[in-house]
């Protein structure tokens, strides 16, 4: 098609983030992260160039939950995205980003991988979850180079204009639904009039205190709050997300129960619990949940939907989820690395998916349209992104039609990493009665305004032209 574009060049930058306050993932705690910030050259089939740019937290302790060193994980995944940089350079695929990403996922990412473990031989190979992020700066700077290319809002281009193949090339329906993909385009399952402020989900961390009891001393000391109840009042939130450990049910429950009756008390709706990957059997949560609609039921009424308790390899540990999907909805998230593993999910109970960009556009975009068509919830979760990463992921769940708004925390947890970026777009690095505002973005791609962003770029870790 005249519409196709090709890579033609790469650069791969590294942007430390140190934390304002550490975030918990699981058993391990956050206290910075590097977010991988790509460029993209594409040409089109007349010869005309045009640059794009995606970003992506490398969040290790999300990405590689592991025993073995944060060091050796951090390395591995800058390695590896340094590889692709120049793999990206040189793929040949031409076409519509959904198309050039897709086969660059579908045969070249799973090899890279293969080989990078089968070279550097350790206790446990990087999963492919890393992989996924790894590669997702890239692929989100395809889509905004071809949205530049065509002087158009990247959104606009996932049709039959600019598409040579149908959903019905990538994807196939459940055995047990009258589904069908042919004559089917992204545009068909996405929102026609996307709304331009979302409501907005806080994250309380593990580590986070509730009260001034849980106080340490050792809380920072400037101008963002740190207990909940002053979040909630200062950024009008009204949906609170809530990390578990999925270890301890007394705690948890605790928790659950504390955090709830802050928020009734100070004009929070929703809640979701998320016991992050650690639980291995359903009636961990069903137990929390029945105690909660008998001792706490107003609490229990606040809990919209519950997210990922189960451990994400879902091939390995293929648990039948009917039973907690039957008492509140139950998304996938660490487990959804795309739509195949979305129809398993399917098949064992669970009800909804949460959508990233950091597992690719390219796969949260057929992921979205698999789970839409099979009548599936969707929800679109943060990575704590700031900076360019927030872009995408903000105008992924304004698209999506997600069942509450987005998950947003990058503010909580390294605010001030996004001054450049707040300057141009203030609605969305902080959160105004409850919600974001994405209506500074515009123009072609994902909207940046790029040139109005004053934000100096360290030496780039590798270039490939």
């Amino acid at each position: 098609m005249k519409t196709d574009a090709r890579v033609v060049a790469t650069e791969l930058y590294f942007l430390p983030v140190q934390t304002r306050v550490p975030l918990k993932f699981g058993p391990e705690i956050l206290t910075s992260v590097t977010c991988a910030r790509v460029k993209i050259t594409v040409e089109g089939t007349d010869g005309k160039r045009a640059v794009g740019w995606g970003e992506t937290p490398l969040s290790v302790q999300w990405v590689w939950p592991s025993s073995l060193p944060y060091q050796v994980r951090y390395d591995a995944l800058q390695d590896f995205t340094q590889i692709l940089a120049g793999e990206w350079a040189s793929f040949e695929g031409l076409g519509h980003p959904i198309e050039v990403g897709y086969a660059f996922i579908e045969r070249e990412l799973g090899r890279l991988l293969e080989e990078w473990n089968e070279q550097n031989e350790r206790s446990e190979p990087m999963p492919w979850l890393a992989a996924l992020v790894c590669c997702s700066a890239f692929d989100i700077a395809l889509h905004d180079a071809y949205g530049q290319l065509h002087g158009i809002d990247v959104y606009q281009t996932y049709t039959a204009d600019y598409m040579k193949q149908d959903l019905s090339a990538y994807l196939t329906p459940a055995d047990d639904a009258q589904v069908r993909f042919v004559g089917k385009y992204p545009e068909d399952f996405l929102e026609k009039n996307p709304p331009a402020r979302l409501p907005a989900w806080h994250l309380v961390g593990g580590k986070d205190p509730l009260d001034a009891s849980e106080k340490t001393g050792d809380e920072p000391k400037d101008e963002y709050p740190v207990l909940l109840a002053d979040w909630i009042r200062r950024d009008g939130l009204t949906c609170l997300k809530v990390k578990l450990r999925g270890n301890d049910p007394a705690w948890d429950y605790d928790r659950l129960v504390k955090v709830g009756q802050i928020g009734m008390d100070n004009g929070v709706f929703w809640l979701t619990t998320d016991f992050n990957c650690t639980v291995t059997d359903p009636v961990y949560v069903n137990s929390i949940l029945d105690r909660l609609k008998i001792e706490h039921p107003r609490i229990y009424q606040m809990i919209l939907y519950v997210e990922q308790p189960f451990p994400y390899d879902l091939e390995t540990h293929r648990i039948d989820v009917h039973s907690v999907s039957a008492r509140k909805p139950l998304f996938m998230d660490e487990s959804a690395h795309d739509w195949k593993l979305i129809r398993v999910g399917r098949t064992l109970g669970w009800t909804g998916v949460a959508l990233k960009t950091c597992k690719t556009q390219t796969g949260a975009l057929l992921s979205l349209c698999w789970a839409k068509a099979h009548g599936m919830t969707l929800m679109v979760q943060d990575l704590t992104n700031p900076m360019l990463a927030q872009i995408p992921h903000v105008r992924l769940a304004a698209h999506a039609g997600t069942i509450m708004g987005v998950e947003t925390n990058a503010m909580q947890f390294y605010p001030a990493a996004s001054a450049a970026e707040e300057k141009t777009h203030p609605g969305l690095y902080r959160r105004r009665n409850g919600q974001v505002d994405l209506s500074t973005l515009g123009g072609p791609g994902f909207g940046y305004y790029l040139e109005k962003i004053s934000r100096t770029l360290p030496a780039p870790a590798a270039v490939y032209e």
